[in-house]
């Protein structure tokens, strides 16, 4: 029995075997759509679907964070005094 043995039943998988988003198995003699650097997948529309999934999610974060800096504004005190304006006139 080896000492390296148990290595070789626990493969783990190369992250170009599969498609990120459908999981389907990539070819070695097909085509890689590659998007954000090694996220690899099986054809234009699964990187198309990814695509259109993170541009929801990077919106409704943006959104997020947005309402809530209006929110911590709207309850910070010096805020919630109204602007006066002061005139000085001199004679």
């Amino acid at each position: 029995m080896s000492y390296y043995s148990g290595c070789l039943d626990s493969h783990q998988p190369h992250f170009l075997e599969a498609c990120f988003l459908c999981r389907k198995t990539l070819a070695c003699n097909s085509d890689i759509f590659m998007y954000r650097g090694n996220t690899p997948f099986c054809s234009k529309e699964c990187r198309q679907e990814q695509i259109e999934i993170d541009e929801s999610t990077e919106k409704k974060s943006w959104k997020m964070s947005s309402s809530s800096s209006r929110s911590i504004r709207k309850s910070d005190p010096k805020d919630s005094t109204p602007n006066k304006s002061v005139w000085r006139v001199w004679l």
